[in-house]
């Protein structure tokens, strides 16, 4: 796979709310990307191809789990928040919020859950059958 560098697209799907500026991307060691966030959060509960670690730079963020578990509130802070590849999770931004995020290497595929439908993505976000 290629390295990009220094380029802007939507993280999460067109319609996630989430804006990546990455400095680095190369999914088969790391990445890193400056994230914002807009108000709100896509519909959908999702995994992600990666493990991450996060820090919050501006804003408030609240984690909800398709578990059920107690939703964990996030702001800027020098502890890091760390998000397993397996966590499936969404993020509601309760104002404009920005973060920076380390990302290690890409799994082949991930999940997104909508309306107790899941549904397996691979890169470019295409549907697995």
């Amino acid at each position: 796979m290629k390295i990009e560098l220094f380029k802007r697209s939507h993280d999460g799907g067109p319609n996630s709310g989430v804006t990546g500026y990455w400095l680095i991307e190369w999914k088969l060691g790391f990445s890193i990307v400056i994230l914002r966030f807009s108000k709100g959060s896509r519909e959908a509960f999702h995994s992600h191809a990666f493990n991450a670690w996060t820090w919050w730079i501006k804003g408030r963020v609240m984690e909800y789990f398709a578990d059920d578990r107690t939703p964990l509130p996030w702001r800027p802070s020098l502890k890091p928040k760390f998000t397993p590849r397996d966590c499936f999770h969404k993020i509601v931004a309760q104002e404009v919020t920005w973060a920076i995020s380390f990302r290690g290497p890409w799994m082949e595929t991930w999940q997104e859950k909508k309306l107790d439908k899941v549904t397996t993505l691979t890169h470019g976000r295409v549907i697995v059958e």
